[in-house]
């Protein structure tokens, strides 16, 4: 269409009639008169609209997505470290409560034995100091902790303070072979000397070499002079193996520790020994044994045996019927109390 004086008047009067027809709408409200049309052109125009719409709706989502998915990983991260942080709460709980129970062994068996100890836990391992077996605890000479202090724990006898820095100590595990230690028999009394041997029992020489030994028999510790470098009256195991009696002077015998030495966590410095020895105070009691229930089964006779004892039970009851029937008149005779039949006299009339 060329551009003359024509059409640019037909544009104007189409606009005219646009905003008038625009106007009219509005005034008209619900009521309008134009709202005919308008319901046509949706029923003409509305399934292009669809259409066109189900083209580009994946699209935009498309699009929603990627603008979205920066808030979502953000989301999935915030769960990833809740639940983690859940996880390690959970754990941390569990360490806790076992903690707990290591602190609450390890004051009873303080109270017990009247020790006064100072609460300590281990930090490092020996490994980054020799090869011996030792630990570092996390108090020192700050909180009153000596050279050649004894160390326990809930079960017994862990070990003996070597070093000593401001804030932290070296302790020499009871199993490390450059460890020894006097020890005293429960209730025998018999001493000895208890040697480290790594992760194997304890070798333990008695001074006795006729003392009785058995495994199960159980070990404190005797004491040192001025109670350095050890108290009396800490569990140091039990009895596992005992050598044979060869006529020396000493006796062999093995003991197995009480003290887990590869998982030591919480332990106590004793820093005032009691003021009389415990003896066999600290040891724990032992278990009673169960009581043994014996059960006796009567056996069952075979049937033929049960079949057998009812024949002779019956053939023994008709037996005592008849002999009972048979002597009937007998004990009827012998019965005074019995009616006497009237005896036949004959006749005596002439």
């Amino acid at each position: 269409m060329r551009d003359t004086r024509e059409s640019r008047l037909l544009l104007v009067l189409l606009i005219a009639v646009a905003f008038a027809l625009i106007t009219v709408d509005i005034r008209g409200g619900q009521e309008s008169p134009v709202d005919g049309a308008r319901q046509a052109a949706a029923a003409v125009f509305g399934p292009v609209e669809n259409g066109v719409a189900s083209a580009v709706d994946p699209i935009g989502n498309a699009i929603g997505a990627v603008r979205d998915s920066g808030e979502r990983h953000n989301r999935i991260a915030a769960l990833e470290q809740e639940n983690a942080a859940l996880k390690a709460k959970l754990g941390s709980d569990d360490r806790n409560r076992s903690r707990l129970r290591e602190l609450d062994a390890m004051l009873k068996t303080a109270g017990t034995g009247q020790y006064g100890i100072k609460g300590a836990e281990v930090i490092a391992i020996g490994a980054a100091q020799g090869f011996s077996w030792t630990v570092t605890i996390d108090i020192g000479a700050r909180d009153g902790v000596r050279r050649d202090m004894t160390v326990l724990n809930g079960s017994g006898l862990v070990g003996r303070i070597t070093t000593v820095g401001p804030s932290t100590s070296t302790v020499l595990l009871a199993n490390d072979p450059d460890f020894t230690v006097g020890t005293r028999m429960e209730k025998t009394d018999e001493l000895g000397f208890a040697t480290g041997q790594g992760d194997r029992p304890l070798l333990v020489q008695l001074l006795n070499g006729k003392a009785k030994v058995k495994p199960g028999d159980r070990l404190v510790t005797f004491g040192s002079q001025a109670d350095k470098p050890f108290v009396p009256g800490v569990p140091v195991g039990d009895v596992v193996k005992v050598d044979p009696a060869g006529g020396g002077l000493t006796r062999n015998i093995y003991v197995r520790p009480y003290v887990g030495f590869t998982k030591l966590d919480i332990v106590g410095v004793v820093v005032q020994a009691p003021r009389s020895d415990p003896r066999d105070m600290v040891l724990p009691q032992k278990p009673k044994p169960a009581p043994t229930v014996t059960v006796t089964v009567t056996p069952t006779p075979p049937a033929d045996a049960q079949g057998n004892a009812q024949n002779n039970g019956q053939g023994n009851a008709q037996n005592n019927n008849a002999g009972d029937a048979a002597r009937k008149p007998d004990d009827a005779a012998a019965d005074p109390r019995a009616p006497q039949q009237p005896q036949d006299q004959g006749d005596d009339t002439p």
